[in-house]
């Protein structure tokens, strides 16, 4: 049996075979471990991902475009390990192997929200830069002016390239859901996330976008661009 590893200090620990934590930093802080779970590059991302349900690994590979398939193999079978991330199959007619998030990897979307929202306060971030359309999504929910959303009604679609959302506002929340948006009120059409985030988030006017962009709003009009009126990046601190 293997010995316990020694600390500088001489103090003994059980290894990170064992626990999972302490492998990187040797420290108990709930933040150390955090990073030893998701820290690596791409994992965190991969979680983002698969915040709005479950997804295959070629929807994966098709969000994040700069990951490679050996390291796209290894974050989800170290998220899986670690009880982040979990394996199943679809039932027929499907019959797919996807990838989901367990109840704790869920509990990963306000870390996500939060640190987005801190990143988004440097003069750094460019919002025009490409995103996955769950990217997207999460943003809204993150970059959300409760007021407003408390006050609109209606129900809102998403359709970009081939992925589909409906966002449906309840009180101070935004629930959205992967979905066909058949019967909501308005409806964003884009060949990419990154169109409607530069109207919503880089001031791009919505005439320039749909004139050039290949965006096109279906629906009321109206209630779309008020829709989207409700969400803003935070001033910059840095």
């Amino acid at each position: 049996m293997k010995s316990p590893k020694v600390t500088k200090n001489g103090t003994s620990r059980v290894s990170a075979a064992a626990t999972g934590h302490g492998r990187w930093y040797n420290d108990a802080c709930g933040t150390a471990f955090g990073l030893e779970v998701i820290g690596e590059r791409w994992a965190l991302l991969v979680v983002r991902e698969l915040m709005l349900g479950a997804r295959r690994f070629s929807d994966l590979r098709v969000a994040l475009p700069g990951i490679s398939a050996k390291v796209l193999t290894e974050r989800l079978a170290a998220l899986e390990a670690s009880g982040v991330v979990v394996r199943r199959m679809l039932p027929p007619p499907g019959k797919a192997q996807v990838y989901a998030l367990t109840p704790w990897g869920l509990a990963a979307e306000p870390l996500i929200q939060e640190f987005g929202r801190w990143a988004a306060q440097s003069t750094a971030h460019d919002p025009r830069l490409p995103l996955s359309a769950v990217s997207l999504m999460l943003s809204m929910r993150t970059m959300l002016d409760r007021e407003a959303c408390a006050a609109f009604m209606g129900r809102i679609g998403f359709v970009i390239d081939e992925e589909s959302f409906v966002a449906e506002p309840q009180g101070r929340e935004l629930p959205i859901r992967r979905g066909d948006p058949d019967g909501a009120d308005a409806v964003f059409h884009a060949p990419s996330a990154d169109v409607i985030a530069a109207g919503v988030y880089a001031g791009v006017p919505w005439e320039e976008l749909e004139a050039g962009a290949g965006l096109a709003i279906t629906g009321d009009r109206a209630r779309a661009l008020a829709f989207v009126a409700m969400f803003s990046l935070p001033p910059p601190l840095a």
